[in-house]
């Protein structure tokens, strides 16, 4: 006989485990032993196991649950480990992107929170008028980063009972077989297409160009192709873009917003590339980690970095490319070192490049 006292005391304890979550194993392996005190069994000792023999049969149900209980009881004490607030590398990988998004932050207010009109903004401080071609090739780029990023229309079917739609016989007679047998008709024989306009995607783009002494015989074509770019992208409504010079120092050349309306010319000199700051500098003003939007970076460089530059780098574009933003690297020959991830493109002459550079776009942005 268990007797009033220890009923009274087995209560309080079942009482206390009704009230405690279902996940708290801690708590339930101490309600357990308590119990199992109570009961005057040692809390540490394995439940005996009945002989079916001496009981005149089989275990009850009930007392086979209750040892099974009992069994699982004792493994949760012995192998006690609470589980991990999440699935394996998802805290890590968690706390690692809000780290990224915090550096690219802090990049782009290093960077763009700057007075637009004072400096030289990366470049030698002489703007000229863009050129016919150079025009040209920033209307036809304007048209492809367009379409690549047009909304486009998204088709619906839909089935009903009644009209309108276009009658389908075969459901037509199989539903009115089913009222003859006097049942509820299933059938919709009727068919309608609805189609909806499905709103485009924002726009960014981001510049970054290499403006290091490796570069030096290719400012004039590194100025025009930043040029093009930026004042394509611009033309386009709600799309936002922005541009940076890096060499030993990231540089702002058009700020997100502004739209170019002359080409600064570049000067290229020194032996260090800022790559890494120039990258998370446009992640951060325009959000090219993020999705939602059609984002593409584009870089202008050899690729010749110096340090960890290049390591780092390639962090950068692999988190970018696997957050859907199409990068495009515009290489002044096919012996730079490229990134992984990159669309490479070869500069030419400026307008051959925009038209590589459109290609690619209208090719990948709309997966982007």
């Amino acid at each position: 006989m268990i007797g009033e006292e220890k009923l009274g005391q087995l209560r309080q304890v079942w009482r206390e485990a009704h009230r405690t979550r279902d996940d708290d194993a801690k708590a339930m392996v101490r309600l357990g032993r308590r119990w199992r005190r109570i009961l005057g069994v040692q809390p540490d000792q394995a439940a005996p196991k009945a002989d079916p023999s001496e009981a005149g049969g089989l275990p009850s149900p009930v007392a086979s649950a209750v040892g099974e209980a009992t069994a699982r009881v004792d493994d949760a004490r012995a192998e006690f480990a609470p589980p991990p607030p999440f699935p394996p590398g998802a805290a890590e990988a968690r706390e690692a992107e809000g780290k990224a998004r915090r550096q690219a932050g802090d990049a782009a207010s290093q960077v763009f929170d700057r007075d637009p009109a004072g400096g030289s903004g990366g470049t030698t401080g002489v703007t000229r008028e863009p050129s016919d071609d150079e025009q040209a090739a920033a209307r036809r780029l304007a048209r492809a980063l367009r379409e690549a990023s047009a909304g486009g229309r998204a088709e619906t079917v839909i089935s009903s009972a009644t009209p309108p739609g276009r009658l389908r016989m075969r459901q037509a007679v199989a539903a009115d077989a089913q009222r003859a047998a006097g049942a509820m008709p299933t059938e919709k024989p009727f068919t309608r297409v609805e189609r909806r306009r499905v709103p485009a995607p924002p726009l960014a783009v981001g510049v970054a160009c290499d403006v290091s002494g490796s570069m030096s015989g290719f400012t004039g074509p590194v100025a025009s192709t930043a040029w093009i770019l930026a004042r394509a992208t611009a033309s386009l409504p709600a799309a936002r873009t922005a541009t940076v010079t890096y060499g030993r120092q990231v540089r702002p050349v058009t700020w997100p917003g502004a739209v170019p309306a002359r080409v600064a010319e570049f000067s290229a000199a020194g032996n260090r590339e800022d790559f890494t700051t120039a990258v998370s500098a446009l992640d951060g003003a325009l959000g090219l980690s993020r999705p939602g939007s059609t984002r593409i970076l584009v870089i202008v460089s050899d690729g010749r970095y110096k340090g960890t530059q290049h390591a780092d780098g390639q962090k950068l574009i692999t988190r970018l490319v696997a957050s859907g933003c199409l990068v495009i690297w515009i290489a002044p020959s096919d012996t730079a070192k490229t990134m992984t991830g990159a669309k490479v493109v070869i500069l030419a002459d400026p307008a051959a490049t925009s038209q590589a550079v459109a290609r690619a776009v209208t090719a990948s942005a709309r997966t982007a």
